[in-house]
């Protein structure tokens, strides 16, 4: 893990990490859908494959996770899953929401539930740009769940 190159950034991301994926206020299934758009969004190998698994145990469904995986807009996704791929989305390409996305969300969420999957959002980029900066491997066998996007 290369935050063990810097002790002091990984104690501190710890407790805000063990908040975010364990006493939000989503819940378990919807945080690991944010994690994969975000790990999908970085193409961070390691999460992904971790999180792919997480995310059908917590009762994502596959179709859903396939779709993520080639980068497409899944199809059928549940209501919640729909406001939360959107405020993702959003998020990504304009850097904010707009205030229907964000109505949405909150009239869904409440606004702590909002502040919860933005922090997740910037916790799982904060991660992917760390462990793609220090070319971060998979456990050995394993192969690369995502195609690179193209740049």
């Amino acid at each position: 893990m290369p935050l063990l190159r810097s002790p002091e950034l990984m104690n501190r991301l710890q407790n805000v990490g063990e908040y975010l994926r364990f006493h939000n206020t989503i819940g378990p299934k919807l945080t690991e859908f944010v994690i994969l758009l975000t790990a999908r969004q970085w193409t961070q190998q390691y999460e992904y494959d971790v999180h792919q698994v997480n995310g059908a145990k917590a009762g994502i469904k596959q179709e859903t996770i396939n779709a993520i995986t080639e980068g497409r807009r899944p199809e059928g996704m549940t209501a919640d899953e729909e406001i939360v791929y959107e405020f993702c989305a959003e998020l990504r390409q304009n850097q904010s929401v707009s205030d229907a996305t964000y109505a949405r969300a909150v009239g869904k969420f409440g606004e702590q539930g909002v502040i919860d999957m933005t922090g997740l959002v910037g916790y799982y980029t904060t991660l992917a740009m760390i462990m793609n900066v220090a070319r971060s491997p998979l456990p050995d066998g394993k192969k690369p769940p995502l195609a690179q996007f193209p740049h």
